[in-house]
């Protein structure tokens, strides 16, 4: 099979005389005469030892380019890099891992386009690689598809599933007396049992819910187990999959439309996904010239319920999901609701209609599984996903609500310079029952790099505050986190925001059904506090993250660096 040589990609690049150094070069790494026949496909594996989440993509990179040499096509496989969340959550580190959301995209464009590329096998398995591939698919827009690593098991402690947030929340639950050191560890020992992602409906397992809602990756490939056959032949399928998407010239683009972006945060509702989901739909979107925005969550939110009981906020791990039968027969139901537009193109070649045809619904609820719940019968009736506006939030702040938590919160500032004050505050005793902590100079400017609150909302849920103190940042949270928390508040303290004004004790008021963020004050004080505020000097000044904080866009764009 060969490419069209009306497409400037490998096939131009390799055929003529004149490109006798670059087949000489081909030859060096592995190419045959008939491999020049043949269209290339890129298999790009974040794999690495730094993480779990990723540590097992080298084998799926390997079934990837099986699958792509047995369609007929030439797979070249190399390497980008990922961070660990998880490892560097609460250290300084974690400013880097939003920013390698853009270095991993900007990489995997970078090598496919200078070498010329057909096609693309983009794999995954942590939160920021996981829409960097995509944004890189995007951007390119030669055909692509994504593969996700797939979800850990749970540990086990005491007869219950332990997971890393669990972790987290022990550290709360340890500085408040509430178990000792003995079983911290004991804890921290079994919580992350082998390779895979963060085992709840936190930030990967969203991500893959809403890639394959999108239509980037197989039917069935984001409620996988990471270790198992059934990833495995995912990832063999990806490869064959490109080849057939070159045949058929289907591409990114024709595939993320607006449409299926809309299927995409149908599906992270209904799911109760992370609200870095936000963040990330919204680049995603701007890579691929959709427009969207923070109020298309907030109006497909009030048609679209909350029906899974997935963690954090509720009582499941992403294989208890993956045992009753993943994401099909959601994307089944909601399509029979009318919820979903079964019309958009996949990267099967077919629409979303078509690949959901004859798909098993799951048990009846609650005697079969208590998982997946009726529409009649939702946790919540409208997204737990809300987009906050007022004085303290003038282009938007992203709070995860359930109801658990209630629904409204008025309370007294605390406030915290960073992450790591914040948390010494909330593990000291200086956080209080009424308190509404504010965690500013975190965003994308102020970090830089607007790290994840994942160990202050730990703290706050083991030290038993979750139901008596709030909290704000214009950092983000992880996809753990739960809570009455609210992030993303834009503009951030380091750009002139209302957050960077307010002082210790000014009344905050979090208002989930009117979707409202506000500091109580007169305007005139407030105007007078704004008028007073200096720009703090950057706090880096050389290397990635001072290239980072110069071209970062607000967290409400979605924190891209080419939003020109």
């Amino acid at each position: 099979m060969k490419t069209s040589s009306s497409r400037p990609f490998s096939s131009v690049i390799v055929d003529g005389s004149d490109r006798a150094p670059n087949r000489s070069m081909l030859r060096a790494v592995g190419f045959s005469d008939e491999d020049f026949e043949k269209p290339q496909v890129a298999v790009c594996s974040a794999w690495s030892m730094v993480t779990p989440c990723n540590a097992h993509l080298d084998e799926l990179g390997k079934q990837a380019v099986v699958g792509v040499d047995q369609a007929g096509g030439k797979a070249v496989p190399f390497g980008t890099i990922t961070v660990s969340d998880g490892i560097s959550m609460g250290t300084p580190g974690m400013r880097y891992s939003l920013v390698s959301r853009e270095v991993i995209a900007d990489s995997i464009e970078t090598v496919v386009g200078a070498e010329g590329m057909d096609g693309v096998v983009a794999i995954g398995g942590c939160d920021k690689n996981m829409p960097a591939a995509v944004m890189a698919l995007a951007r390119l827009n030669r055909p692509g598809i994504f593969v996700y690593g797939g979800t850990i098991l749970p540990g086990i402690h005491k007869q219950k599933p332990v997971d890393i947030v669990s972790v987290f929340e022990a550290v709360g639950q340890f500085a408040g007396g509430k178990i000792d050191e003995e079983e911290l560890k004991a804890i921290e020992a079994c919580a992350i049992p082998g390779h895979g992602s963060c085992g709840g409906m936190y930030t990967a397992n969203t991500m893959s819910s809403a890639i394959e809602a999108l239509g980037m990756s197989l039917p069935d490939s984001s409620a996988q187990l990471a270790v198992s056959e059934e990833k495995r032949f995912d990832a063999m399928k990806a490869g064959e999959a490109v080849v057939q998407l070159l045949e058929s010239n289907l591409k990114p683009r024709d595939i993320m439309s607006r449409e299926a972006f809309e299927n995409a945060i149908t599906v992270v509702i209904t799911l109760g996904g992370s609200t870095n989901a936000v963040l990330h739909l919204l680049a995603m979107a701007h890579a691929a010239d959709v427009p969207l925005s923070l109020d298309d969550f907030t109006e497909i939110g009030k048609r679209v319920p909350l029906l899974c009981d997935l963690k954090p906020s509720g009582k499941y791990n992403m294989s208890h999901f993956v045992r009753i039968g993943g994401l099909r027969p959601l994307l089944n139901t909601l399509l029979e609701e009318g919820l979903l537009h079964g019309d958009c193109l996949t990267v099967t070649g077919k629409t979303v209609r078509e690949n959901l045809a004859d798909t098993k619904p799951y048990a009846p609820y609650p005697d079969g599984q208590d998982l997946v719940r009726p529409f009649n019968d939702p946790i919540k009736a409208d997204s737990h996903l809300r987009i906050l506006y007022g004085n303290l939030a003038n282009e938007g702040a992203v709070a995860k609500i359930t109801g658990k938590e209630g629904l409204r919160f008025t309370g007294k500032a605390i406030v915290y310079e960073s992450e790591e004050d914040s948390l010494r505050g909330i593990l000291d005793g200086e956080v209080e029952a009424g308190h509404v902590v504010v965690i500013r100079n975190e965003g994308p400017v102020g970090g830089p790099g607007m790290r994840e609150m994942l160990s202050p909302t730990g703290a706050i849920m083991g030290k038993g505050l979750g139901e008596s103190v709030a909290l704000i940042t214009d950092g983000r949270f992880s996809g753990g986190s739960h809570g009455f928390v609210v992030g993303h508040v834009t503009p951030e303290a380091a750009v002139g925001g209302t957050i960077g004004i307010i002082r210790n004790g000014d009344p905050i008021t979090i208002d989930a059904e009117k979707n409202e963020l506000n500091l109580d004050l007169e305007e005139n004080d407030l105007k007078a506090r704004l008028d007073a505020w200096t720009a703090p000097e950057p706090k880096e000044k050389r290397g990635v993250l001072a290239k980072y904080a110069k071209l970062v866009s607000s967290a409400s764009l979605g924190a891209v660096t080419d939003n020109f």
